[in-house]
Formats: C-alpha cells, sequence, structure tokens
C-alpha cells in the first residue's frame, strides 16, 4: 500500500513545462518590440546557447526535426546514401534521411543503456563493402550520452559523418578515455549536433530546436537552408549588389526559422537550466534509491553526465503498471516503439525480430514523471505507487 495519505491535486504527466514570470516577462517585452521574427533575440539566443554547450556555432530553427533535415542536407545526404541510426528513437532521427531521398539502416541497442550498441553498429559496417555506409546518427537517449569518442574512432575507421541527436540531454556529457568531460552537443566529436526545445525537454520555447556545430562550413550551409536558400550578405552574392533590396536564391532551402518571441522564452529559460538539470539529477538519484533494490524493476546504467530527460523502468507487466499508474492519476509514458516496426518502416522491408534488444527493451519500458517542478510530495507519490503495483504483483 502507498505509505502517505498524499493525493495529487492534478494529473502527474511524464513531463511538463514550467513557464515563469520572468519568462512572460521576457515574450511580452518582445511582442512589444520592433522584431517577432529574424531580429535581435535570435542571434542572442544562438550565442547564449553556443556558450552553454560549448561550442562554436548555433543555429536556431523551428524544431528538433527541421534541425536533423537541415543537418543531413548540410552534409549532402541524396538517394543513394545510407545512414545508420537506432531503432529506440523518436521517428525523426531516421525520417531525416528520408527526407533527402536517402536510405535507412538500424543497427541494435546495448540492452544496459538503450543506447545505440556500437559493437553491433561495427558489425553492420563490416558486412558491408567499404563506402556502403555514409552516416551514423547516434541519440543520447533520454539524458545518456553515447560515447561519441568510440563513436568517432568507428566513423574515421568506415569514412562516416556523425550527427549526434542530442535532445535529451543538454547539458549531458561523458568523461573520454583522457578522463576529459565532453558535453553533448559541444562539435568535438561529432561534425553536427541537433537539440529540441519542446515544451517537454529541458529549456522550452512552445517549438523548436538548435544545432551545433564546430565546423564554420556546415554552419554556413545551415543559415542559407534555414532561410529558404537565400542571402543578402554581399560576401556571397553572385551578381553585383543592385541595392539594399538585392538578394539571392543560391539553394533549394526551406522557411526553418524560429521566432524572436520563442527565442526571447528560450533565452528566459536558458538562465535556469543549470537548476533544473540538478532538479532532474536529485529526483532521478531518489527513484534509482528506490527501485534498485525492489526484485522485478530493471533500471537502465547511469552515470553523473545523465541529464535526465526521461527515466525509465523496466518491468514486466509493463501495460499493467502503465494502467495502474493512470488509474492513480500518474500519466506514465512510453519511449519509444521501435521505429523499424512502425507500419511505413515495415513497409521498406523491416520486420518485428529484426532488432531483439530494441523490442525486448520496449515490451517492458515505462518513463516515470521526471521534470524539475515535480514536487517532493508528488515524486514520494509516484515511487510509493510503483512499489504497490510491483509487491502486489
Amino acid at each position: 500500500m502507498a505509505t502517505s495519505s498524499f493525493v495529487p491535486s492534478r494529473p502527474i504527466p511524464y513531463g511538463r513545462q514550467h513557464i515563469s514570470p520572468a519568462d512572460e516577462q521576457a515574450v511580452l517585452d518582445t511582442l512589444r518590440s520592433d522584431f517577432l521574427t529574424q531580429g535581435p533575440q535570435v542571434a542572442e539566443f544562438e550565442r547564449r546557447f553556443a556558450d552553454y554547450i560549448g561550442v562554436e556555432y548555433a543555429v536556431a530553427v523551428s524544431n528538433g526535426t527541421a534541425a536533423l533535415h537541415l543537418c543531413a542536407l548540410a552534409l549532402g545526404v541524396q538517394p543513394g546514401q545510407r545512414v545508420i541510426t537506432t531503432p529506440i528513437t523518436f521517428a525523426a532521427s531516421a525520417n531525416c534521411v528520408l527526407y533527402c531521398g536517402g536510405e535507412v539502416h538500424f543497427a541494435d541497442i546495448d540492452p544496459a543503456t538503450a543506447l545505440i550498441d556500437l559493437a553491433a553498429v561495427r558489425r553492420l559496417l563490416e558486412s558491408h563493402p567499404r563506402g556502403y555506409f555514409h552516416g551514423l546518427i547516434p541519440v543520447d537517449f533520454a539524458g545518456l550520452a553515447v560515447n561519441l569518442e568510440e563513436a568517432r574512432a568507428l566513423a574515421d575507421e568506415f569514412g562516416l559523418w556523425i550527427i549526434e541527436d542530442a535532445c535529451h540531454a543538454p547539458g549531458g556529457s561523458f568523461l573520454d578515455g583522457q578522463g576529459r568531460e565532453q558535453r553533448c552537443g559541444s562539435g568535438q566529436l561529432a561534425d553536427l549536433a541537433i537539440f529540441s526545445f519542446h515544451p517537454v525537454k529541458h529549456i522550452a520555447t512552445g517549438e523548436g530546436g538548435m544545432i551545433t556545430t564546430a565546423r564554420r562550413d556546415l554552419y554556413e550551409k545551415l543559415l542559407l537552408l534555414r532561410t529558404h536558400g537565400i542571402s543578402k550578405d554581399p560576401a556571397q552574392l553572385q551578381r553585383a549588389d543592385e541595392g539594399g533590396w538585392y538578394y539571392e536564391m543560391q539553394t533549394l532551402g526551406y522557411n526553418y526559422r524560429l521566432p524572436d518571441m520563442l527565442c526571447a522564452l528560450g533565452l528566459s529559460q536558458l538562465q535556469r537550466a543549470d537548476e533544473g538539470l540538478a532538479r532532474r539529477r536529485a529526483l532521478a538519484a531518489r527513484y534509482d534509491a528506490a527501485f534498485g533494490p525492489v526484485p522485478g524493476v530493471e533500471l537502465l546504467h547511469t552515470d553523473a553526465g545523465h541529464a535526465y530527460h526521461l527515466y525509465i523502468v523496466q518491468v514486466a507487466d509493463r501495460r499493467g503498471l502503465y494502467d495502474f499508474l493512470r488509474s492513480r492519476q500518474i500519466f506514465a509514458q512510453v519511449h519509444y516503439i521501435p521505429v523499424h516496426t512502425m507500419p511505413f518502416y515495415q513497409q521498406q522491408g523491416w520486420r518485428a525480430g529484426d532488432f531483439p534488444h530494441a523490442e525486448h527493451y520496449y515490451a517492458r519500458c515505462l518513463s516515470l514523471p521526471m521534470f524539475p517542478t515535480l514536487s517532493d510530495e508528488e515524486h514520494q507519490y509516484v515511487i510509493d505507487c510503483v512499489l504497490e503495483f510491483v509487491n502486489r504483483s
């Protein structure tokens, strides 16, 4: 039975945004300014986010999916090119390759972490001629960083580029072989990295995304692709400047811009990013202490650099726990249905059974509430309800 009489006053979701008075004022100030889009808040958000991540260049875009699409375009994905990613991710990590006419391949996960298994990636690479594959999209799933030092060595050996999907991991990191902290999205090991500002993420702008890189050539391509392929930069114009109105469409681009008012919200949220990350880690530590010793509850591997976008437990009766928690006003969620089992991808030839570790993980996984404004009382209530179900089972 639950150990307290606490009853939540409203449903407890797996994730929830927090909009402070300062956030509201930042947006209001921008609404009253001269620019709602393509104004000074965009460049300032890019600069401040780059400083936070520890990278030279950042490009704000309309959402994380747009970020992935632009990265694939900037790296030249086209028909005939093949890219490897994980089946345990949101579909956009794979879809971005298809948007460009490329071909997606999957490698199974490491069951201890739910991250893409780099040993499985190596086996896939070695089973085809050199040059058959062109890129790798590892995902920092749940907030745990992929070991990009190992991924980079593999990519260099087989001639691959890397897009790091760091949507779950702003502020996350891992220790490399020299004991140095390598921050997610820093550009030291991946060619490009992407982040999302969806409401349940660490930084919320409603919708929004960011691309980071240390490569100026890719940065300049991204700026062009983000805005219809159009440039007004005199240094880039192919014909003589005809006047202040003049611009050139130099490639086929998209309208993937992020408006000033959302960048203002992102700037305000960024000011408490470290505070939010610390709270997520504290909540995770309490979950670990509660569930670690419990038979029938399996936890994923963690480390000090984990950013905890998600906190995941694995249980035999996942549907039973999901339904029980909902009956107690706890809206847990499942992350993710393996991409290769989606009807669209099965039409491309993928089948259930192709990636057994991913499918076994999916059958047992459940994401518990994890967000900085989760109160101690709510958190303990979630713990008590999970333990009640597990002990009854």
